[in-house]
């Protein structure tokens, strides 16, 4: 269990690297996170610590006793997934001649428009694109291309360029009140804190909701409680703060106890760490505890070899797995899904030309997919799509043709009374359409 009680570059957590993301054959992407924690561990063990207060949206924490407003989940595909697979751009005669082993003839796809159709293993979630609930953003990215997964990242999840503040853009926005819970925004699935929720603002990074609870027999449970909270009381300190956070959280998730750990409506999940981290969010969410903010970590998406085509291969395999794990969730949350604005996001695309081990190597623009609440979905938006002709490349990539916090800002102005410019300083969003 992790509660962030720092400033930024401090974490405490007992983690090597996120559940769910596996080795792959980049060399940056395995070394990414372990240099994140490597300098995360050098901070700390300097002692910077500052005072540690919760955070919300500038929404209350509950509209009404009880009832949770409305939910960001952001999902991270971890590694640079490539958009030009997930939704795939069939109608440029560019797209197959560059992907001959690995790209998707167009009576593979669902709900093929003039330019663009979805990956076939996203047909569980047919229903939510009928439904107008799922939406998909092509040619978006960092204003300007990096392909290294590590620097991709931080600049992605910080999103705010050329400052010398290591704070990421969820951190600022459940910092524009004073709402003091830890619970606003959760990090799901690993104790590792993301760089979009990192910051001075306390949030709560755990891989499983049974993380928190205090380990003590029946007997000794209250005894033990009973002891740190005399031991921390009055102490003024950030780890003094800290530690009596951590006690109120794991008092809060004492009501989870009660609740159910099994999936509701007839909910199942598919196998690995992104089900299981959606199924915690999901127990989260219906004990009401406040959280606005959950994040959630999938990968690996790192695919330089063996991507495969329609019926086999790396990709099939992890957009069945996306699919499945979304498709069980909002169907777990039954109602309370009408809340829940689902998210993805990732470093960066995948160059359009396959190389020689059947796989694509790291490039820029990409694809963001909305879901839920507040989607005009059963579209694909694309501002000015510059097509995939070698000539509007960029060093054989797709280029990027609109920022990827128009979308964001899109996001947060739509379902939350947020400033968008405290989230994204020194940023303008264009216009994209995809929100209500």
């Amino acid at each position: 269990m992790t509660i962030d009680i720092s400033s930024p570059g401090t974490i405490l957590n007992n983690a090597a690297r996120p559940s769910g993301v596996d080795e792959c054959g980049c060399p940056d992407f395995a070394s990414s996170r372990r240099r994140f924690l490597q300098g995360a561990a050098a901070i700390a063990g300097a002692g910077v610590l500052t005072a540690v207060h919760g955070s919300a949206f500038t929404q209350v924490a509950m509209a009404q006793v009880g009832v949770a407003t409305n939910v960001l989940v952001v999902l991270s595909l971890r590694g640079g997934a490539d958009g030009l697979s997930l939704v795939v751009p069939h109608s440029d005669p560019h797209y197959l001649s560059a992907r001959p082993r690995i790209g998707l003839p167009t009576d593979k796809l669902l709900f093929p428009d003039d330019t663009f159709g979805l990956h076939p293993g996203f047909a569980p979630l047919s229903q939510l694109w009928r439904d107008k609930k799922l939406a998909a953003v092509h040619a978006v990215g960092l204003k300007e291309p990096n392909r290294s997964h590590f620097d991709a990242m931080e600049q992605l999840e910080d999103a705010d360029p050329g400052s010398s503040k290591r704070v990421g853009w969820l951190n600022r926005m459940i910092g524009l009140d004073t709402d003091e819970s830890p619970l606003q925004a959760v990090q799901m699935g690993s104790p590792i804190v993301p760089t979009a929720l990192y910051g001075g603002e306390a949030v709560l990074a755990v891989k499983t909701i049974d993380d928190m609870f205090l380990p003590a027999s029946e007997v000794g449970y209250k005894r033990r409680r009973a002891s740190l909270r005399e031991a921390w009381r009055g102490v003024p300190t950030a780890l003094g703060r800290g530690s009596r956070s951590a006690l109120k959280v794991s008092k809060q998730f004492e009501t989870l106890a009660e609740e159910s750990v099994l999936p509701q409506n007839g909910a199942v999940y598919p196998q690995g760490d992104l089900g299981a981290a959606l199924a915690e969010t999901a127990r989260l969410l219906r004990a009401n505890l406040g959280a606005q903010v959950v994040t959630v970590d999938s990968g690996s998406w790192d695919m330089h070899t063996g991507m495969g085509n329609f019926d086999a291969g790396a990709m099939v395999k992890a957009v069945d797995n996306l699919a499945g794990s979304i498709a069980a969730f909002l169907k777990d949350l039954g109602t309370l899904g009408d809340k829940v604005t689902i998210v993805t996001i990732s470093e960066f695309g995948r160059r359009v030309e396959e190389n020689a081990n059947r796989g694509l190597d790291h490039g820029w623009a990409n694809v963001m997919l909305l879901a839920g609440a507040g989607v005009k979905g059963g579209e694909y938006y694309a501002n000015s799509w510059p097509g995939l002709a070698p000539e509007n490349l960029e060093d054989g990539d797709l280029k990027k043709t609109t920022d990827y916090r128009s979308v964001l800002s899109e996001v947060v102005s739509s379902r939350f009374t947020a400033d968008v410019s405290k989230v994204f300083p020194g940023f303008t969003p264009e216009t994209v359409g995809c929100m209500e």
